[in-house]
């Protein structure tokens, strides 16, 4: 009988803190498939796989794999999944147990009538061990909720509200039939996997629960400020990526295209301030070039990411400028609670 649901953990170097992870993805039984995937793991993570995937041979299986990179940890979880829908838990991050049984029954229940679902959206909690606290991302207000909906009933995203790569259940099929592969030894490749395969799913299911826990604020995560501003090159392939993978201004829907551009220009605005934080020129130059680049490949787009707040914010000029855009991240960070 087909799983229900893959749950793809990549690993690398996680011996620390991947068992409390796997743990949590374990409530969900039989209906569930776990792959704990080892990309070239040099600690004792291959070892603690294995290990569980002999003790829960029904539910867990162990790939190695030469280190490619959270990208590649992913594409092998898409190839080797047997389950209807899929979806990626960091090996740092955990699931509610409560929020689990509630998505599986809700997934299991949308099966067995046989209506499609693309993809279904959860709240997710920031754990933030730099600031002390926990701040939840939901979307109430903006998608309807527990029912099937379509784009066209989706609301306006509020500025700097989006989906993320933990808020999303998609089809697995889904992401197959997209073409979905994620670039190797790159990190941020989690907003490429949350805006790639949008224009493909036409059915969607937001369910109001605080399901996934994402723990932030490590020194050695790649969202770490320093980590950001040493990787400025992998954040503009990223954003770069994304520019070139989905044609705007023909998609059908309006609604999908305002969310793709709000999504773009939050992470457009994440490459501009990483080339400020840094401070050096070489960096704020790759800022510009950026810039520029979208100018000359898409004018309308150009003008549509310069002219909102972010873009205006991010490319003020001068040193006062730029003073004012770094002023105006760290307040944002401090609101918010990322990083």
């Amino acid at each position: 009988m087909q799983k229900l649901l893959t749950i793809a953990v990549p690993c690398y170097n996680s011996q620390n803190y991947m068992k409390n992870c796997i743990h949590s993805l374990l409530a969900g039984d039989e209906e569930v498939e776990i792959l704990i995937i080892d990309d070239g793991s040099t600690d004792d993570t291959a070892a603690i796989a294995d290990d569980f995937a002999k003790r829960y041979p029904t539910i867990i299986r162990a790939i190695h794999q030469e280190n490619g990179g959270h990208g590649a940890a992913v594409n092998t979880g898409i190839r080797e999944a047997t389950g209807l829908y899929f979806k990626v838990v960091d090996s740092d991050d955990w699931l509610d147990a409560f929020s689990y049984d509630r998505v599986l029954t809700t997934l299991r229940h949308i099966t067995k009538r046989q209506a499609p679902l693309d993809m279904m959206i959860t709240n997710f909690i920031y754990h933030n061990e730099a600031f002390k606290n926990k701040k939840g991302m939901n979307y109430r207000g903006m998608l309807p909720t527990n029912r099937l909906f379509s784009w066209d009933e989706v609301r306006h995203f509020y500025k700097g509200n989006y989906m993320l790569m933990h808020a999303l259940i998609y089809r697995t099929e889904l992401l197959r039939d997209c073409g979905l592969k994620l670039p190797e030894h790159t990190f941020y490749v989690d907003n490429i996997y949350a805006y790639v395969p949008l224009p493909h799913v036409k059915v969607m299911y937001y369910l109001d629960v605080d399901f996934y826990r994402y723990f932030i604020g490590r020194p050695d995560q790649s969202v770490n400020e320093s980590n950001m501003i040493a990787r400025i090159d992998q954040q503009l392939l990223i954003n770069r990526v994304m520019i070139d993978a989905v044609d705007i201004w023909n998609l059908p829907s309006k609604k999908l295209r305002n969310y793709l551009l709000n999504y773009l220009e939050i992470i457009t605005t994440v490459s501009s301030v990483v080339g400020l934080l840094s401070g050096t020129p070489e960096n704020i130059a790759k800022k510009d070039a950026l810039w520029e680049e979208i100018k000359a490949r898409d004018l309308k787009l150009y003008r549509a990411l310069r002219g909102g707040l972010m873009g205006r914010t991010m490319n003020l000029p001068g040193k006062a400028g730029q003073r004012v855009s770094v002023a105006a991240y760290h307040l944002t960070k401090r609101l918010i609670g990322f990083n």
